[in-house]
């Protein structure tokens, strides 16, 4: 393992039923960096992001977190390590109201008085969760629910922020301000992020590096200018957007 990577993928194979879906993927992820994963459908795109999180543990492989080992963890514990996960559906708890969802992001935290401050931050960011903070979170559009989901995850204080679609089925103009807010989160906040996402020209443009995953295995990989560029990548992913 080298030890300047904030998160170093050896090699993983992960297996629904008795199917590899992972076949052999290795990934690196630099402290504060923001890169994304692109690919088509059924690439091994969230899996990637699922063997991370420990929902669907490599059968084998290796994955570290800074200097330990995580391959082999619980979802809770790697997620009290740091590393926090915004899946791809939605969930939010719809009966609860906007403010309760951002206080269940804290469930694990004892600073109450800094967790406030958090929650006000968090708040501050997306403006829409202050003027719904009593609503039911149910009630909300679907773009709104994914800014919740986000903040709600910033509440939990992530060193490695993992999200998976967030943009999915979202207007343009919502897609849009995600993707401002998720550039915010990386500089202003200096979090690190992972990102996968199907709207590859956005992703690329708020990424420093991006991987290309095809049939489960990695397929190229480098800064996001040199993705961009390439005219394989622009045939496939981005001469339709």
């Amino acid at each position: 393992m080298d030890i300047n990577r904030f998160l170093e993928i050896n090699q993983i194979y992960s297996t629904y039923g008795k199917f590899d879906v992972l076949k052999g993927v290795s990934f690196h992820l630099l402290k504060g960096e923001c890169i994304c994963i692109i690919g088509p459908n059924g690439a091994g795109k969230s899996t990637v992001l699922k063997s991370i999180t420990g929902f669907l543990p490599p059968r084998k492989g290796d994955i570290y977190f800074k200097d330990d080992a995580i391959t082999r963890l619980h979802p809770v514990e790697i997620m009290k390590r740091g590393i926090v996960y915004v899946f791809q559906h939605h969930s939010i708890f719809p009966r609860m109201k906007v403010i309760e969802n951002l206080e269940m992001g804290a469930y694990t935290r004892k600073d109450r008085t800094q967790v406030k401050k958090d929650i006000d931050h968090a708040m501050e960011m997306f403006s829409v969760l202050a003027e719904k903070k009593n609503a039911l979170a149910g009630t909300m559009s679907g773009g709104q629910q994914r800014m919740l989901e986000i903040a709600r995850a910033l509440i939990q204080k992530p060193e490695l922020l993992l999200l998976d679609e967030p943009t999915l089925g979202l207007a343009p103009t919502v897609v849009h301000h995600i993707f401002q807010k998720i550039k915010e989160i990386n500089e202003q906040l200096n979090i690190t992020l992972m990102i996968v996402e199907q709207n590859a020209r956005s992703a690329l443009a708020i990424s420093h590096r991006a991987y290309v995953l095809e049939n489960g295995m990695n397929w190229m990989e480098g800064p996001t200018q040199d993705i961009q560029n390439n005219p394989e990548v622009i045939k496939l992913y981005l001469g339709g957007e």
